[in-house]
C-alpha cells in the first residue's frame, strides 16, 4: 500500500502526476471494504463534515476521501479545465487512486460532479474491485434548471459572500470555483451528455436525489431507471435540495448504511458459496 491509513487530515499522495490530499478512517483496505468519497464540484474533503466518520462507524468500512486536483490543499490546475474534465478524472487519475490505496473492494460514493466522476468509471473501466456505487444528485446531462442555478453561483461568486465561504475550503479559490463554473457555462457545454456510461453498469446502485435540486430534476434519476441493467435502489427526498447528505443527513445516511451493509452480506455469501 502506498498511503499511509490513519485517521488523521492532511494525507498527501501523487497520482497521475498531481499531488492529492486524502483523508482516511476506519479500518484498512486489507482488512474491510472500502467507500472511496468523491466531492461535489466545488467540494473538499472537510465539507463532507463529519458524513466519513460516520459512515465508517456505522458500516465497519474503511473510508477514504479525497479532493480533486485544483480543490483544497491538492495542487492546483491550469484553467480553463477541458469541457470533459469528469471524463479524464474518472479514466486517467480514479484507477491509479485506487492502486496507490491498496484498495481491494470498493463501494463508489460520489455527490454532484463526484457522483458522476464515479457513475463514468463504472461505466468505462473494468474494475472488479469496485462493487456498488452510491450516487448523490448525479448528472448526466445537462439541463436549463441546473445551467441557471450554476449562472446564479456566477453572481453570488462575483458580488455576494460564496468566494470568502468557498476560501475557507480551498488553498486556491479560485481555480476551483472558475474551473467548475466556466466549464459549465461554457455555450459548448449545453450538448455534454454521459449517459451511455448507464448501460454499461454490472454492479447495484443506490441513488440519491433531492426533490427540489436547483442543479438537476429527477430527470437524472429517471435516465438511470430507464437504462440500468443492474440492481438499482432510489431514494427521493421531500424538500431536499443538491446536499442530501447535509439537509438531509439521518435519511440519507442510513440509506448509505443499508445498502453498503447489505451489499457486504450478498459478498459473504457468494464467497461461502464458491
Amino acid at each position: 500500500m502506498s498511503i499511509e491509513w490513519k485517521e488523521t487530515p492532511g494525507g498527501r499522495l501523487t497520482v497521475a502526476g498531481q499531488g492529492l490530499e486524502y483523508a482516511c478512517w476506519g479500518p484498512a483496505p486489507d482488512t474491510a471494504p472500502t467507500l472511496v468519497m468523491l466531492h461535489e464540484g466545488l467540494g473538499s474533503i472537510a465539507q463532507w463534515r463529519d458524513l466519513p466518520a460516520k459512515l465508517a462507524a456505522a458500516t465497519g468500512f474503511g473510508v477514504l476521501a479525497y479532493a480533486r486536483a485544483g480543490y483544497g490543499a491538492s495542487d492546483p490546475v491550469s484553467l480553463p479545465q477541458p469541457l470533459d474534465y469528469q471524463t479524464r478524472e474518472a479514466t486517467d487519475v480514479l484507477g491509479p487512486l485506487l492502486d496507490a490505496a491498496g484498495i481491494e473492494q470498493a463501494v463508489l460514493l460520489g455527490h454532484s460532479d463526484g457522483a458522476t466522476i464515479a457513475a463514468i468509471y463504472a461505466g468505462s473501466v473494468s474494475d472488479m474491485r469496485v462493487r456498488g456505487l452510491v450516487l448523490i444528485a448525479p448528472h448526466f446531462f445537462t439541463e436549463p434548471e441546473g445551467l441557471a442555478a450554476i449562472r446564479a453561483a456566477g453572481e453570488a461568486y462575483r458580488d455576494g459572500d460564496l468566494r470568502a465561504r468557498l476560501a475557507k475550503y480551498h488553498e486556491n479559490v479560485d481555480v476551483a470555483f472558475n474551473g467548475w463554473h466556466d466549464v459549465w457555462t461554457d455555450p459548448a457545454y449545453e450538448s455534454w451528455n454521459v449517459a451511455d456510461s448507464i448501460d454499461h453498469w454490472r454492479i447495484p446502485v443506490l441513488a440519491i436525489q433531492g426533490r427540489d435540486d436547483p442543479y438537476g430534476t429527477l430527470a437524472q434519476i429517471e435516465e438511470i431507471e430507464r437504462r440500468i441493467y443492474s440492481p438499482l435502489e432510489t431514494l427521493i427526498l421531500e424538500g431536499c435540495g443538491h446536499a442530501p447528505h447535509l439537509e438531509c443527513a439521518e435519511q440519507t445516511e442510513a440509506a448509505i448504511v443499508e445498502f453498503c451493509l447489505r451489499l457486504d452480506r450478498l459478498e459473504r455469501e457468494e464467497v461461502r458459496i464458491a
